[in-house]
């Protein structure tokens, strides 16, 4: 089967590998799509992510969709939970799989992910989609459903004002999401094509970063914040924009593994921060939810399109933040 593998920095090569072996309570699954995600490209351009750095070629790619080729669902269409919890540690026992510190996850460390033709995996992390979903759209689902865990621990209320900082393609989620649950969205983004796409995802204002700066009316007046942009001044921006007493939830993963803030802000408007590591299980079942029957609207979120050859291209061009989200149709 042909993979798209990571070798070094910014070196993705499309290369042979043998079919996986179908192990017990797994199924073969040939995939569709896979979304280039910011973390997929923290791998192509530094050879790490945080703290762990790669050790051997790797194959990218967490965000799939595929058709099942054999196993209790052969000839389904699904989408892939790529987080493999151990089910025995404290974390799992307490509910707190995502948190699990013997995590598998695709396209980390050392499980390959799905830039591959075949994949074989584990039943329970398979979910049914509707035959003929788009697998464009299935591939979505994953970021999906880190933007609606992310929600979750925002607490959002219906007719809050909410600050999205950073409009990349789970930015542009949240946005949908909260305008779905009758919040007041202002986004800050750099990009101007970015700026636009918040507006259509329902957004009632985007500004760029240095309108925050400057004021522009927005100061103080929002009760919850997701940073979402990974920028070392994101998280500062958040605190300047929301009220006191309110919550900012961390989405971004930052370059340099450390972000700041301005303490005296912070602890004058007594903030709460929360992390939002990846999703839980039940947030990916309400994704798949509410993109099936509608609810938050995928079809558009797609800009760029690139055959499994083309891998190198498609990194190349989500690394210039070109577009809103890059998909690879490993099945083209």
């Amino acid at each position: 089967m042909r993979c798209a593998v990571l070798h070094a920095p910014g070196d993705i090569r499309v290369e042979q590998r043998a079919d996986p072996v179908v192990g017990s309570g797994e199924s073969l699954v040939r995939v569709t799509s896979v979304g280039l995600c910011g973390s997929d490209l923290h791998w192509f351009a530094a050879g790490a992510i945080g703290d762990a750095a790669i050790s051997r070629p790797l194959v990218l790619g967490h965000e799939m969709a595929g058709v099942v080729v054999s196993g209790p669902l052969a000839g389904r269409s699904v989408g892939f939970d790529p987080a493999l919890p151990c089910g025995r540690c404290r974390e799992c026992g307490s509910g707190l799989e995502h948190l699990c510190t013997r995590m598998r996850f695709a396209g980390h460390g050392d499980t390959d992910g799905g830039l591959r033709e075949l994949l074989a995996w584990p039943d329970h992390g398979l979910h049914v989609l509707p035959d003929g979903y788009d697998p464009a759209s299935g591939s979505l689902l994953e970021p999906l459903g880190v933007a609606v865990h992310a929600a979750d621990l925002a607490h959002l209320r219906y007719g809050w004002a909410v600050a999205v900082i950073g409009c990349g393609p789970i930015g542009l989620l949240l946005v949908q999401l909260a305008a779905l649950s009758g919040c007041d969205v202002v986004a800050v983004e750099p990009l101007p094509h970015r700026r636009a796409a918040a507006l259509r995802a329902g957004a009632s204002t985007a500004v760029a970063p240095e309108e925050v700066v400057r004021g522009a009316g927005l100061d103080s007046t929002c009760d919850a914040a997701f940073e979402v942009s990974g920028a070392d001044d994101g998280l500062a921006r958040a605190a300047d924009l929301v009220r006191p007493g309110a919550r900012i939830v961390l989405v971004g993963i930052p370059d340099q593994d450390s972000t700041t803030f301005t303490a005296s802000t912070m602890r004058r408007k007594g903030l709460t921060l929360a992390s939002a590591r990846r999703m839980t299980a039940d947030a990916y079942r309400r994704a798949i939810a509410l993109a099936v029957r509608g609810a938050v609207d995928l079809s558009w979120s797609t800009s760029h399109r690139f055959a499994l050859d083309a891998a190198p291209e498609a990194f190349a061009t989500a690394a210039r933040r070109e577009g809103l989200k890059v998909v690879v149709d490993v099945s083209r």
